[in-house]
């Protein structure tokens, strides 16, 4: 009996198209670095229309996705649509099971420690205000990874189910802009001027995380499969851990093929070698003996020569 394949869900194919725009902002980003190096531009000169075009499109495209987020809506994950009273689905349970604070204390130090690395490589001046752009950037990239092909947060340290029951999916725009924390301030000249564009992209990611955690805390019920029949798998519509499962699988099966033609391959050069190396001591052993009959061959015509001599 043939397997049923799931269809990629709605918001699948969302996800899979903010990874595209997502990127192509990135490459956008990097492109304007380049550009500003070459011609000796800030990266964030108010002066500069092209500086202004590319710096506030990027602004205004996570606004309008962050404000999005402050709502209700069907084209973002349960994840983060959980917190809503709307998608709360009473089980009948009273008490939710809720993920230890340890773990959630765990991601929240890690993500510090890396990015305060930034921070320090920033304010040593090893990096500039575009290298933060940039690795917020690929920041906005890794969510979406996460999301539809591997978290290593969910693996590693939490070890949640899914996106559904993830205790973190709101941090994720204030994850994505903290490099941006280190540039609300910037010096132009002799002067320090607020970063208007840092300011709104990370003002909007904290205010997204405050309501998150405090109707986490006002609400915990929502956020527990025990006690939200919307975030148990019979009435998921997104299926996102069969499509990574769907990935995992491919990417195993292919390891295994590799691994195994790899093998083939390794055997063959093996035995390559080896009947090289076999054909190249008979070749030797022929040669040796060919000198031998030949030596044998000059010492019997000496032999002969000395007979005849006496004779």
């Amino acid at each position: 009996m043939e397997k049923k394949k799931r269809k990629i869900s709605l918001i699948s194919k969302l996800n899979y198209g903010r990874l595209f725009y997502r990127s192509a902002l990135m490459i956008g980003v990097i492109v304007w670095y380049i550009v500003s190096h070459v011609l000796d531009i800030a990266f964030f000169d108010r002066g500069n229309v092209a500086a202004m075009i590319i710096v506030g499109f990027v602004t205004v495209s996570f606004a309008i996705e962050m404000i999005e987020r402050f709502f209700p809506t069907k084209t973002s994950s349960m994840g983060s649509q959980k917190q809503f009273a709307r998608n709360y689905k009473p089980s009948g349970e009273a008490k939710p099971e809720l993920m230890s604070w340890k773990r959630t204390l765990v991601v929240f130090l890690s993500w510090v420690g890396l990015n305060a690395i930034f921070g320090v490589l920033y304010f040593t001046h090893v990096i500039d205000e575009g290298a933060l752009v940039i690795i917020s950037s690929f920041y906005t990239i890794s969510d979406l990874i996460c999301i539809l092909f591997f978290c290593p947060f969910q693996t590693w340290m939490m070890r949640n189910r899914c996106c559904t029951t993830c205790r973190i999916y709101n941090w994720d725009f204030a994850m994505m802009f903290t490099p941006l924390i280190f540039i609300v301030v910037i010096k132009e000249g002799d002067r320090y001027i607020p970063n208007f564009f840092a300011i709104v992209l990370v003002g909007m990611s904290l205010l997204l995380l405050a309501r998150w955690e405090i109707t986490y805390r006002m609400h915990p019920e929502r956020f527990s499969d025990k006690t939200n029949l919307s975030m148990r798998c019979v009435n998921c519509k997104e299926k996102l851990c069969s499509h990574k499962r769907q990935l995992q699988k491919l990417l195993r099966d292919s390891a295994a093929l590799a691994k195994k033609t790899g093998k083939q391959g390794a055997d063959f050069v093996k035995q390559t070698v080896q009947g090289g190396a076999e054909l190249v001591k008979e070749q030797a052993n022929f040669d040796l003996e060919a000198e031998i009959a030949r030596e044998e061959a000059e010492a019997n015509r000496a032999k002969a020569a000395k007979e005849s001599e006496k004779e």
